[in-house]
Parts: structure tokens; sequence; C-alpha cells
């Protein structure tokens, strides 16, 4: 099955079902008030908590996932996240759905452990800069699926039918793959699991200047990409601000698949990072001086679209091994839920103090630095 692109395919879209795990909720939050009106303020948790166990739990996943081996880890948070939909689909009272949401998260870790590892072991040499970067827009593309699909189908057949119907698409997935991830090869030796491994491995990660590295610029990505789309539309023109929030996520995924797969051939997937950093931080220094410009914002798309791919293409370039790819995944996980966690409640806070120019600077300044960051990393490995 090595350079089967059917199979490279069909994990994409298992990914795209664990980041629908995120936007499900996300899409539907204004709706929730109506089925649980005493919920208030722990509303919240039902989004929020999916990205809480990631950052507690993803390096341990990491190691999970490794131990019980990566189709099997895979194919059962398939079937696991299909089931805790389908408990979803029931509305539970709050406590039991937000129990279940926990659950979910430990599902949506395991999936985005375990399946750009597979994909990486699965592409041909020709094949992986393409694959990965397409992998890394799942995100990206399961929103927009929820927000121009979702949404509106639970408009029309209710909340339930949603959770539903997206039991049934992991259970697909889980049923599609289950035959053609048997045919892959043994993955080696199980790794040991115990609190002192798991201590070991977050140091030997994160002082690692190679399986770090990738987790390092995506805590940056990640703390910019959503609260940017969360806090901007206010200040755009009304008359633009839909058309504008609409492409930013699809202007980002085309440069992703399109002139990042183009760069990959040429240069390393870390050095397309730093040239998406530094573009990045480039269109915020342009946004403080057209404050909320539609072409500012499509630039900045455009450059976040270089660090989407490329930081996960990055992961198979820097480290050889599955073992390392996996630690390498774990950190990307917790490191990207710890960004998306933080990102957007402290640019709102920031907005709140500071008005708009705190937008450009605080964005601006997590560009930098996980350019910076990345260079210095850069610079241990060639001392290594």
């Amino acid at each position: 099955m090595r350079g089967s692109w059917p199979l490279i395919l069909a994990l994409w879209g298992a990914g795209l079902g664990a980041a629908m795990q995120y936007a499900k909720i996300s899409v539907i939050y204004d709706l929730l008030g109506g089925i649980y009106p005493e919920g208030g303020a722990a509303l919240g948790w039902l989004v929020s908590v999916v990205g809480g166990i990631g950052i507690v739990l993803g390096v341990v996943a990491a190691m999970l996932v490794a131990r019980v081996r990566y189709r099997r880890a895979l194919l059962a948070a398939l079937w696991l996240g299909a089931l805790v939909s389908l408990g979803q689909a029931l509305l539970p009272p709050l406590p039991v759905m937000l129990g279940l949401r926990v659950i979910e998260g430990i599902s949506q870790l395991a999936i985005v452990v375990a399946a750009p590892t597979l994909i990486a072991q699965i592409a041909t040499d020709h094949q992986r800069g393409l694959a990965l970067t397409l992998w890394g827009t799942f995100f990206g593309v399961a929103f927009a699926v929820m927000a121009w699909g979702g949404l509106p189908f639970a408009r029309a057949a209710g909340i339930p039918a949603l959770f539903a119907a997206h039991a049934a698409y992991m259970a697909g997935f889980a049923l599609y793959l289950a035959p053609r991830l048997r045919t892959l090869p043994e993955e080696g030796d199980i790794p040991a699991f115990s609190l002192t491994t798991i201590l070991n491995t977050h140091k030997a990660i994160y002082t690692s200047p190679r399986i770090a590295a990738p987790a390092a610029g995506w805590l940056f990505y990640t703390f910019c990409f959503v609260s940017i789309l969360t806090v901007l539309p206010p200040y755009l023109d009304a008359t633009v601000r839909a058309l504008v929030m609409g492409a930013m996520p699809l202007v980002s995924i085309a440069v992703s698949m399109t002139l990042g797969v183009v760069l990959l051939r040429y240069i390393s997937a870390v050095n397309v990072v730093i040239a998406g950093f530094a573009a990045s931080a480039l269109c915020m220094v342009w946004l403080w001086a057209v404050p909320a410009g539609v072409f500012a914002c499509l630039a900045l798309a455009a450059a976040m679209g270089l660090i989407q791919g490329a930081s996960f293409a990055a992961v198979p370039q820097l480290n050889t091994g599955a073992q390392a790819q996996t630690q390498a995944n774990g950190a990307m996980a917790q490191m990207g839920n710890l960004g998306n966690t933080l990102g957007t409640p402290v640019m709102a806070m920031a907005l709140a103090g500071w008005g708009y120019f705190s937008l450009p600077v605080l964005a601006g300044a997590a560009f930098a630095l996980g350019l910076i960051l990345h260079l210095l990393l850069a610079t241990l490995r060639r001392k290594a």
C-alpha cells in the first residue's frame, strides 16, 4: 500500500472527522442556549474542553498511540468518536455532554497523532511533501465544511441529526480503513509506558531541536490563526466582511497546496515555514499601516498558508523514525491546542484594553517569535 493515494486521502478524511469534533460545536454554539438554557458560561467548556485535553495529554497520547500501535489506535479512536457522537445526538444533560466532550478529546488526539504518522510512512519520498501539506489543511477544511454545510443542516434537521451524521462519517472511515491498514508492515517494538517514561519523553521532546521544532512554530501559528479569524470581523467594512472572512481560510489552503508544495520541492520544509512567518510578520506591519485592509488580510492568509502545510511536512524531514515522528506529532497536538486555547482570549483582552492596533502588534510579535525560535533551533541542529 506504499504510495497509495486513496489510502492517504482516507487518512486525511479521518483527520477531517477529528477536526469536525471541534467544529461541530463551534458552528452551533449560538444554538446550544436553546438546548441548555441553564448552561450559561459552562457552555463555553463544550468548545474548549477538547483543547484542554490536548494540552495536558498531547505527548501522553503520542506515547499511547505508539504503544497501542498506530493502526489500532486510529481505528479505535474513529469508533470511539462515532459512539460519542451518537451519545451526543441524544442531547443528554449538560454534565453528561461535558463528559462526552472529554472522551471526544481523547478520540481527537489519537487521530491527529496516528494519522499523519501513517501518512508519512505510506507516502513515497516524492509524495510526502504534498501528502503532509494536504494533511495540514484538515482543520481549515473541516471548519469550512461545518460552517457552510453543517450549520444549515443543523438548523434544518436539528442538532441531533448533525451529531448522528458525524457519527456515521466516523464509522464509515473506520470501516473503510480497517481492511486497508492491515496490509501495512509491522510497526516494530512496543515502547515502555510509565510515569518516569512520560516525564523523560516530555524532556526528550522539548530539548530536541529536531522533534520540538515543528511544534514550536505551530504554537505561534495556532495562537494567531483562530484568534485573528475570531476578532478581526468587527473591524472590517460591513460590505466586504463576509467575503473576506470566507476567503481567508480558502486562500490559506490554496497557497498551502500550490505555492507551498512547489517550494517544498526545492527548499526544506523548515525554510518554507520560516518564509511564512517572515511574510506573516510583514503583513501585520501592513495591517498596522492600513487597518483591516482587505488586500492585507488576504496576503496574511496566503502567508499563513505556507506555515500551515510545511509545518507537518517538517516532521518527517527532521525525524526519520516512526517513534520520533509520533512524538513530534504529539508535541504539535499539544502546542496546537495550547495556541488555540490561549489565542482568542489573549487577543480579545488586548483589543478590549488597547483597541485595534494591539492586534497587529500582538500577532506580529507572535509571528516574529515563531520565526526567531525556528532560526534558533536550526542553529542548534547545525551545531549538533
